[in-house]
């Protein structure tokens, strides 16, 4: 069974939400599904430029 999705309230720039929306829209997504793609691409980004914590731990 697939994880449930959790909602909680953005605000955004009304500028930045048309922006946003205009780039959903090239990309046939949702401003919700741009958004968790942009935050999931993000933090894939961020974990392979940081190191693991475990690997930290290790080295000490």
């Amino acid at each position: 069974m697939a994880a449930e999705k959790k909602a909680f309230v953005l605000r955004i720039q009304p500028e930045t939400l048309k922006e946003l929306e205009r780039w959903a829209q090239e990309e046939f997504r949702s401003v919700n599904g741009q958004i968790e793609y942009l935050l999931n691409d993000a933090l894939q980004k961020r974990r392979k430029r940081t190191p693991n914590s475990a690997d930290d731990e290790a080295t000490k």
